[in-house]
């Protein structure tokens, strides 16, 4: 298991959480690059209690922000 201190994911059932092996974040971050997405992190960092219903694409991260931080 690997200690990401600052790892905000609460899906500790995902194989690609750093709890899960010994590879940190690294495995998360390359399937969110695979499949278009943005890591929860990013969008726990602005909204730590945010519904886990969300669009992970990049499109949606943008909106999360718009949504949700004063700009």
């Amino acid at each position: 298991m690997s200690n990401v201190s600052f790892c905000t994911c609460v899906d500790h059932e995902c194989s690609c959480h750093p709890v899960n092996h010994e590879h940190g974040c690294t495995p998360c971050i390359a399937k969110n690059l695979k499949d278009g997405e943005i890591p929860v992190c990013f969008f726990r960092k602005i909204e730590p209690d945010m519904d886990r219903k969300q669009d992970y694409s990049m499109l949606g991260y943008a909106r999360f922000v718009r949504n949700h931080m004063e700009i």
